[in-house]
């Protein structure tokens, strides 16, 4: 009789811990904080957790700006293992704040050398996307009127009204947007620029989500801003998710010289974690070329990646910046906070 209970209490002990592991029960964590835009399939991430017996908790926090504010304010006690989503419009803040550990992936040697800002392998590029100014090409039609070319276009009065940015303080396409101001501009003239972008009724919303889906007439149909500083990968966006379906965006690019700004985003491993080894494994992945070919249809953003191959609506529906503006990274780093400042206090006071 012993025997027999023996035998079935293993029976069911080998039973729980199979519907267990069906469950996701008793399987080790790892939790990656991110930004309000990440997104990946489910059946990549499925594959992730399935080698390598882990759970992924994704906590999303916010636009970029805010995210990385979060992780700054619990580093003492970090909220995740994982930090992606910093661009490096914030990265040198990140590198500051100290905020992360060091790991060279070994996957870094499929990335160029363009995307490799941090030297000390802290933060590893990701993905990037040329953050522009997108125009509703119904609204312009409808109107007779020619959509804007420069920067300069948009000071002109029949543009009043119709621009909606995001505030650089909170939002990685609005600081994007002011940095791409400065390098057109300079530094002693690009508040001049913004003082006749608020002379001109330019309107300032907090985050790109608000900017795009609520102010901007051709994704919402009820926005009353035909411009919006968005992302080159837009128009293909509203194809891939136009419902009933469309062969052509109905959206398009102010996409000539100096008026687009290059933006990448970056992964790191927050100081503090537990599981060192998972994060490195959750980094390769991301590096990966399964991942990379991700990343075009879930976030509308580049891999970074050199051997990922595109979806052929990133290659019908957008049209690349002819050259994209671009700042120092030094120079970011030493003035980012002062330009913010000084934006705030023209533009919302």
């Amino acid at each position: 009789m012993k025997h027999k209970f023996f035998l079935f209490m293993v029976a069911f002990i080998v039973l729980l811990t199979a519907c267990g592991q069906r469950a996701g029960v008793g399987l080790t964590e790892l939790n990656v904080m991110t930004h309000d835009s990440f997104a990946a399939s489910e059946a990549v991430i499925r594959d992730f957790e399935q080698e390598n017996q882990v759970k992924i908790n994704f906590i999303s926090s916010g636009d970029t700006g805010s995210a990385l504010n979060q992780a700054i304010l619990t580093k003492s006690s970090p909220l995740a293992d994982v930090f992606y989503g910093v661009d490096n419009t914030f990265l040198s803040r990140a590198l500051q704040e100290d905020i992360f550990e060091t790991y060279q992936s070994p996957l870094l040697a499929e990335i160029p050398d363009e995307f490799k800002l941090d030297k000390g392998w802290r933060a590893l590029p990701v993905d990037y996307g040329d953050v522009c100014i997108n125009y509703d090409k119904a609204y312009f039609v409808n109107k007779s009127l020619t959509p804007p070319e420069t920067l300069d276009d948009l000071l002109l009065p029949e543009y009043r009204g119709l621009l909606v940015v995001e505030n650089p303080a909170t939002s990685s396409p609005g600081l994007a947007f002011l940095l791409t101001t400065i390098a057109y501009y300079g530094e002693s003239e690009y508040l001049n620029y913004w003082q006749g972008l608020k002379d001109n009724g330019v309107v300032v919303v907090n985050d790109w989500e608000t900017a795009y889906y609520t102010n901007f007439s051709a994704s919402s149909g009820k926005g009353a801003q035909p411009l919006v500083v968005s992302y080159a990968t837009s128009p293909a966006a509203e194809v891939v998710f136009a419902d009933p379906p469309v062969s052509e965006s109905p959206t398009a690019l102010v996409a000539g010289s100096g008026t687009c700004f290059r933006q990448i985003e970056f992964v790191g491993i927050l100081k503090g974690t537990r599981q060192r080894e998972l994060a490195e494994k959750f980094i390769d992945f991301m590096l990966s070329r399964q991942f990379q070919e991700d990343i075009p249809l879930n976030m509308f953003m580049y891999p970074v990646n050199s051997h990922a191959q595109l979806p052929e609506v990133f290659m019908t529906q957008i049209k690349m910046p002819i050259q994209p503006a671009s700042l120092p990274a030094e120079l970011i780093t030493a003035q980012r906070d002062n330009w913010i400042e000084a934006w705030r206090q023209l533009m919302l006071k």
